[in-house]
């Protein structure tokens, strides 16, 4: 009998093998295996997490080479880029019908009815204008009330030269500013009476087209205004009385200005008749011409006792420019409006 070797043991030999081997566990294949590593109490959020670091998504590459597998009997393999819808599915009821057809272009059934008309009251542009007149005007009677209230107080006062009492810088801006928005009413009062009772359609595409021309003509008169007057008074009169006819010009035109403003917002808001509108223009218009003629006899002519020249001087001054401001006037809106 041999002696047992004493390194020897009875363990099989895949016991062996199974103690030196470490496992590793497969990579899962689906994302059920991957929740089925996870702890039964794991969150959606750590499921989803789970799942995305196993699987990453790739871009999908197709075959370019044609399909020759196919069986017999059956056509050929389509490509799966390609999507062919039943030409049933296209077709309907209407389908020729061109109001489902924005792109193709279309007469429009029924009647066409009649445009709505113009009115200044939904023009914004306009409602726009007349606010910021309103606004600006209480900023400019604010700055300038210490020389206008006097002035208007003082209105048929003869005063003394040292009586007289010139503007600043900024109550002249603020007199300016009134004279622009006078100028503006009497443009929006002309455009009453023209599509009241010379025509209602023009050129212009715009209604606020023409009263921005108008403004424009009746500006350029005011202007000019000014230096015809500055010249013909520093040729016969002194400076003195020269500088307090012109803030009575800004004066008046001020006053002009506040009488027409309301009868404007009546007009534009509240559908005021226009023949009413014009008259009142008009009236107001003769009681400025007026006071006009008034200042200018106080200023310049009462003390010289020439009675006779002052409705040479008036006549030259105020009464022919008006009168050929009007028949420019006449002549521009003929030119501009549409005759049917």
């Amino acid at each position: 009998m041999l002696a047992k070797d004493s390194i020897f043991t009875s363990a099989p030999a895949t016991d062996l093998i199974a103690d030196t081997v470490v496992r590793h566990p497969a990579k899962p294949q689906t994302p059920y295996q991957v929740l089925q590593l996870l702890p039964k109490d794991a969150t959606p959020e750590q499921q989803d997490s789970a799942i995305q670091s196993w699987f990453q998504p790739g871009e999908i590459h197709y075959s370019e080479q044609p399909d020759t597998l196919h069986l017999p009997g059956h056509d050929k393999g389509h490509n799966p880029r390609e999507i062919h819808i039943p030409d049933y599915n296209k077709e309907s009821f209407l389908a020729d019908d061109s109001l489902f057809h924005p792109e193709l272009a279309h007469e429009p059934f029924g009647v066409a009815g009649d445009p709505v008309p113009y009115n200044i009251s939904n023009d914004n542009i306009i409602s726009s204008l007349l606010l910021g007149c309103f606004v600006l005007t209480l900023l400019a009677f604010a700055i300038s009330r210490n020389f206008v209230i006097p002035q208007i107080k003082n209105f048929f006062y003869i005063p003394r030269r040292e009586d007289i009492k010139t503007p600043t810088s900024s109550e002249v801006i603020a007199l300016i500013f009134f004279a622009l928005q006078t100028c503006l009413l009497l443009a929006m009062a002309y455009f009453f009476y023209v599509k009241t009772y010379v025509a209602g359609t023009f050129v212009f595409e715009e209604e606020y087209l023409f009263i921005g021309l108008i403004f424009l003509i009746i500006l350029a008169y005011t202007i000019l205004k000014y230096p015809l007057y500055t010249l013909v008074n520093y040729t016969f009169f002194k400076e003195k009385n020269n500088g307090q006819w012109l803030y009575t010009m800004l004066i008046l035109s001020a006053i002009e200005g506040a009488l027409l403003f309301p009868a404007i917002l009546f007009q534009s808001y509240f559908e005021a008749p226009t023949k009413n509108v014009v008259i009142y223009a008009i009236l107001v218009l003769i009681l400025v011409k007026i006071l006009t003629f008034y200042k200018c006899f106080v200023i310049f002519f009462r003390k010289n006792g020439l009675f006779l020249q002052i409705f040479l001087y008036f006549c030259t001054l105020e009464i022919i420019p008006l009168l050929a401001l009007w028949g420019g006037l006449g002549i521009i809106t003929n030119a501009l409006t549409i005759n049917f």
